[in-house]
Order: structure tokens, then sequence, then C-alpha cells
């Protein structure tokens, strides 16, 4: 099982750097961060700085989008960083969450996701693709190579992961959720004629590792509200009771009243005091290393390739510490 950590990339931009190499040493291969350009700094420079300073991570967006981009910049950036350390980047991409909303625009339509999926794959593995009806290409890739991940919740978007991408993640940890949705995945690659097992896996969620349950829970209650926004424009979409999302998912957020977004992502978040205990407990790997190894085995043993940990709290740096001394040993040992 591949382990991530997914980082803010707040200032300095040094820190962020000096988590990642922190990683590595403990057994992480990717290092993923968010990309949203107006609250945070510029992932991509920083990509350069993490690539450079270690030795095999794999970098990349969790999760970039196709609307604050144009799709052909997207592509040179990736392929420009493969072309410098050596194919170590992976595209995580979505619809578009905070990035969107922060400036004012909707999230992007699926149908422009799948598109933009092909079209950044192509141009970054040195292809033709057509651009708003222009075919390009990037004359310089030579041996390039981007796998795309992307990011979904609905089933509209799990079919489209299914049939386009070449890993699916899901930004929660609950087992029954989980195999739902990568059934959900897997089922519509088989049905688009693609290998089902090949698609990679990758679970994203808060981990804290200690004794005190309260206080953790504190810690990561931020990762329910971020996941009601997905989840509140489900429910938009298809109903409340449309059969069609989970109950698990739609029961939490009745009590829901907007979000802010200078909070997105960070402990002690006020949009999120709605996000009942059990929820944080079922989407988030919190207490003692044994409670995480437990239910890393259970997320394994449904499919499940990689967990990235994400790292927004008040114990970076013993939560990593801990992941690389007991967790992945012990899941990989």
């Amino acid at each position: 099982m591949d382990f991530g950590l997914v980082l803010q990339t707040d200032p300095p931009a040094s820190g962020v750097v000096g988590l990642m190499r922190r990683a590595e040493r403990n057994g992480f291969r990717y290092g993923w961060t968010f990309d949203s350009a107006v609250l945070w700094q510029e992932p991509f420079v920083i990509y350069s700085r993490i690539l450079e300073h270690t030795e095999t991570m794999i970098v990349g967006p969790m999760v970039t989008n196709p609307g604050t981009r144009t799709w052909e910049v997207t592509a040179s950036t990736f392929a420009t960083l493969n072309d410098m350390y050596g194919n170590r980047t992976v595209c995580g991409i979505g619809r578009g969450d905070s990035a969107m909303r922060v400036a004012g625009r909707k999230p992007n339509t699926l149908a422009r996701l799948g598109e933009a999926m092909g079209v950044i794959r192509d141009l970054a593995e040195g292809r033709e693709a057509v651009v708003d009806g222009q075919p390009l290409r990037l004359p310089w890739v030579q041996g390039g190579k981007l796998p795309v991940w992307m990011a979904a919740y609905g089933p509209k978007a799990l079919a489209l992961a299914g049939q386009k991408a070449d890993g699916f993640i899901l930004q929660l940890a609950d087992p029954y959720l989980t195999e739902s949705m990568i059934n959900a995945v897997r089922t519509a690659a088989s049905d688009a004629g693609r290998d089902p097992d090949a698609i990679t896996i990758c679970v994203s969620a808060p981990a804290y590792v200690g004794d005190d349950l309260a206080h953790a829970r504190d810690q990561c209650r931020w990762f329910g509200g971020m996941v009601g926004n997905h989840v509140a424009d489900l429910v938009s979409r298809y109903g409340e009771h449309s059969g069609l999302v989970p109950e698990a998912l739609t029961s939490y957020i009745k009590s829901r009243e907007g979000y802010d977004y200078s909070h997105h992502g960070r402990a002690g978040n006020p949009s999120t005091d709605f996000v009942p205990d059990e929820i944080v407990d079922r989407f988030c790997l919190l207490g003692p290393a044994e409670a995480h190894i437990e239910k890393l085995r259970t997320l394994r043993d449904l499919g499940v390739d990689q967990f990235a940990v994400y790292n927004m709290h008040d114990a970076k740096e013993v939560t990593i510490d801990a992941y690389g001394a007991e967790i992945i040993p012990a899941l990989n040992g």
C-alpha cells in the first residue's frame, strides 16, 4: 500500500518542502497539495523545489481543475517538471471547489472535465490534442508520462472516473462508502471496455495519531465541512431522497448553513460546527496507531492502493513520524 502526504501551500514554501522531505524519509511515496491560487501559494512552483529536494517522491495536486488554467498550460507545466525530474508527477483533477468558487465561478461540468483529462494527458505525453478546436502538440516532449486521477463522489462523476481516469481519488475514509464507490468506478470501467483493476484507487482523509480522541476530532472536523460542500452539490442536483446519493452522506448536512472559504481546510473552521463526531470518526483516521492500522487494513482489503494523509492540524510532524515508525511498516511489512 502506498502512502501520500497532503498539504496546503501556506507560506513559507520552505515549510511545505521540509514536511515533504520528512514524509519521504518516513516512507511516504506521494506528495500532494491543494490547488487554489487565491487561498494558497502556487503549488507548481513549489513542486519544483519538492522534486529537487527529494529522491523519488511523486508530486501533484489534490486536486486541480480544468477551469483555472488553460489545458495546454497545465499539460506543459507537468511535462516540464517531468522532463526536469524524471516523470515524477501525477495529475489529480476534479470539477473545482474552492479554486472556482472563491473566484466567483461555478465548478466545471463533468463533460468539460472528461474532455480536459484526455487533452492534458495527451499533451503532457507528447501526443496531439484538440484545444478549443485547435490541434496542438508540445513538440519538445520526449518520453513523458502523466497519470490522471479523478476525484469524485456522485454517480455520474464516479462513472466518468471509471470511463476515463487512470486513478480514482476518494476524499473520505469510510469503509462502507469506499466499497460502494470503488465498485461504481470499476463497474463503469468494465462497461467501457477497460480493465477495472488497472485503475489506481486513492483514499485521502485526515489522520491524527494520539489518545486524546476529543482533541483529534476537533482538529479534523473541518474535513466533514469540506466533504459537505460536495454533498450539498449532489443533493441540489439529484435530490435528498433520490437514492443516488447515500444516506450516510446526506443526513449530516441538514444543519449546514453555508461555508466560508477563508477557513477552508483548516482546523477550527467555524463553518463546520454542524459536523457530528460520528462523521469525523467515519471519514477520518483517529486514535492510537493500532486504530489507524486496523482501518487501513480494511481499506486495503477493499482495493485501496494508496492512503493520502490530509495533514492540516496541530500535529503535522508527529503524524508523519508515527506513520513512518509504526503504521506504514505494519501495512507493508
